[in-house]
């Protein structure tokens, strides 16, 4: 069949190049040509074959990348945040030119977009003021913990979460509860005389001394401080959803279900049941959560994907949304929720669908082009 010529910016060997690449072949496309993340941003030449397609994605967790984007050092470590989205933007803007001179060539997603979404105040800004629900958030900027707690007593906010403003996966992310010096503070950053390191498993500090070390180490970077959304639970465990969106259609969600306010897999959350919580919302319920993931999608038109984090309130009617990811569709074994389009494919299968269709519409194509089921031993259930 003819189809369109693509590339993946990513690193080689990464499970989100392999995944691609597998749905790539499950519609019968040659592999995609990888440019390394690493040569990007060494500034090495990016050449294209005229007509290619480009796909942007992440990093991953390579150590030649993240010393590239952070500076040598610890991967473990917590922070340097700021430093890595200027290096990152940096990168993408390097693949933009490298587009723009090569002839029929095109990117498969909006750098710009992508730049904000990795900035957690600028997404949540462009989230509100398109009236996408969110969490209220501390005008800013928070210097460190006494301007965080000054801020915390203005706005009358005794609960709240601090995020690091470029962070990802939950580094350095506090769930934050004050009551003058009384407070709890749970965050998966551990602190040491080496600094503040990620860990695997949420932490708890009780005291005023070490909370402030921490939050003053990470507002070098930059913070984001929204008030605590009160989630819904089920059988003991709170939890949200990620939730995929394909050209702003939502496709596919997972219930993150966790004892602790981070709901992240990695730090010990759990797949819940999508059935259950779409039962217990109701129809009415289901909609409003898809409407909100639509709106928030769609503040980013210019991204093929993007996950949206969505919180369910305590009273299963209110939602928020609290991030939305650039790079957020890795969800292995994870099919198209009923009724979304995408039943039996992955999210990348549901994206190369996507790009498929679109290159058959597209002026120019050179034949329209029948977008084939993809091969039945692709995704799993």
């Amino acid at each position: 069949m003819n189809g369109p010529i693509l590339a993946v910016v990513g690193m080689p060997g990464d499970r989100r190049v392999t995944m691609f690449a597998g749905a790539c072949a499950r519609y019968g496309l040659p592999a995609p040509r990888v440019v390394p993340w690493t040569s990007v941003l060494r500034g090495e030449e990016i050449t294209l074959e005229p007509g290619t397609l480009v796909r942007l994605d992440s990093p991953g967790e390579d150590a030649g990348a993240d010393a590239l984007l952070r500076g040598p050092g610890e991967p473990s470590r917590v922070g340097g945040g700021a430093r890595w989205h200027a290096a990152f933007t940096a990168g993408t803007a390097r693949i933009r030119e490298a587009v723009e001179r090569t002839p029929g060539a095109a990117l498969l997603g909006d750098v710009d977009e992508i730049a904000v979404m990795f900035d957690k105040r600028l997404c949540h800004a462009r989230l509100a003021e398109a009236g996408v629900p969110v969490p209220p958030a501390l005008p800013g900027p928070v210097e460190g913990y006494r301007s965080l707690r000054e801020q915390m007593d203005r706005a009358g906010w005794g609960r709240v979460f601090v995020k690091p403003a470029h962070g990802s996966s939950a580094s350095g992310v506090i769930a934050l509860h004050a009551a003058g010096s009384r407070v709890t503070a749970v965050t998966s950053a551990e602190l040491s005389p080496g600094g503040l390191h990620n860990s695997l498993r949420v932490r708890r500090y009780e005291t005023e001394a070490d909370l402030a070390v921490i939050v003053d180490r990470l507002a070098g970077d930059g913070l984001h401080v929204e008030r605590w959304f009160p989630k819904a639970g089920m059988d003991g465990l709170t939890f949200d959803l990620r939730v995929v969106a394909v050209d702003a259609r939502p496709t596919h969600a997972v219930v993150r279900a966790s004892r602790a306010p981070m709901t992240n897999l990695h730090l010990g959350g759990a797949r819940g049941d999508l059935g259950a919580v779409r039962a217990r919302l109701g129809e009415p319920g289901w909609r409003r959560v898809l409407d909100a993931c639509e709106r928030a999608a769609a503040c980013f038109p210019g991204s093929p994907a993007a996950g949206v984090d969505l919180m369910i309130g305590i009273d299963w009617r209110s939602v928020a949304v609290a991030e939305v990811n650039a790079f957020g569709d890795l969800l292995p074994g994870l099919t198209g929720f009923p009724g979304s389009g995408a039943e039996g494919l992955d999210t990348y299968d549901a994206q190369v669908r996507a790009i498929l269709t679109r290159h058959a519409a597209a002026p120019g194509a050179d034949r329209p082009l029948a977008v084939p089921v993809p091969d039945a031993g692709g995704a799993s259930g």
